[in-house]
């Protein structure tokens, strides 16, 4: 399954989402009704339900309300996911209250995720962040020792090539790094969301062709490994629900694993930056104006 990508930082507040998730299934399993449940959400002081709610309470579509639900913040394309899952239920007749059961798990489960490719991203994100001042520290240090390197880089003319060149080096550096990041933080959305859909959709017992249509209406499209576990499903006369719940928990297995490679990749990816620009960098800034420093105080003497 493929769906919209989603930005990185919107995995912050899933597990907040997947919390109020769980709470609504709890609600709805007990009898309550999804107005009342969504009602209480609002009451115990949830800010998303309050919208939601009050949506329900004037009798629009719920599923748009939730779509719609906490507007400015990380948390949009959670709720697009939980407005998804609920139209779809909604319209085949699945049961709420295990429907958003097995989304709270996938959203929890893709908020850890998130949760462990950031803290594997932490130790070379920030080294690559410390390594991209050492040419400003080559200047520094160059006039602690005592040499005129800063006169030297704007007033002699080799000087000047050389902060010409350390600069745009140093500038190169800090967006090739920052663009290694982005490529290892990178990810396609909540993996197994449209399995997700699918078993949601089938569990209402309409037909496979049905149930495709409105997955492709929530937003996602069915890929080669959905197209097998349907074969497998119809040749093995076997429901194919658990088969594609079964398999969107491995997709989100993993994208886990997928994240914290990247992660491991990225290390020793920084150095190729940390050996073209930042080192080339770091001896014309400091080096280089150090050395001419002492030859023009050489020429003086003599």
């Amino acid at each position: 399954m493929r769906r919209l990508t989603r930005r990185p930082e919107e995995d912050t507040d899933a597990a907040a989402v997947a919390e109020t998730v769980l709470r609504l299934a709890v609600l709805l399993q007990a009898g309550v009704t999804p107005a009342r449940a969504w009602a209480h959400l609002a009451d115990s002081g949830d800010h998303a339900a309050r919208g939601i709610a009050a949506a329900a309470a004037d009798g629009k579509p719920l599923s748009h309300a939730i779509a719609t639900a906490g507007p400015g913040t990380e948390a949009v394309g959670a709720w697009r996911d939980v407005a998804a899952a609920w139209s779809v239920a909604s319209t085949v007749g699945a049961p709420l209250a295990e429907s958003l059961r097995g989304l709270a798990a996938a959203l929890r489960d893709e908020h850890e995720t998130a949760d462990e490719v950031r803290v594997a991203l932490a130790e070379p994100a920030g080294t690559a962040r410390l390594m991209g001042w050492l040419p400003l520290v080559a200047v520094g240090l160059g006039a602690a020792l005592g040499f005129d390197t800063f006169g030297v880089l704007v007033g002699h003319p080799l000087g000047m090539a050389c902060l010409a060149a350390g600069a745009v080096l140093t500038f190169a550096a800090q967006r090739w790094s920052a663009a290694l990041v982005r490529r290892a933080r990178a990810e396609s959305g909540a993996a197994g969301h449209g399995a997700e859909l699918l078993a949601i959709a089938l569990s209402g017992g309409v037909s496979i062709d049905r149930a495709r249509a409105l997955v492709a209406e929530a937003g996602a499209s069915a890929d080669a490994s959905t197209d097998g576990i349907l074969s497998l499903s119809r040749s093995a006369g076997v429901p194919a629900v658990e088969l594609l719940r079964a398999s969107a928990a491995l997709a989100r297995h993993r994208a886990r694993v997928e994240g914290r490679l990247r992660a491991a990749r990225l290390s020793s990816r920084l150095l190729l930056p940390l050996g073209v620009c930042t080192l080339p960098a770091f001896l014309l800034l400091g080096v280089a104006p150090m050395m001419l420093s002492v030859m023009s105080t050489m020429s003086l003497t003599l």
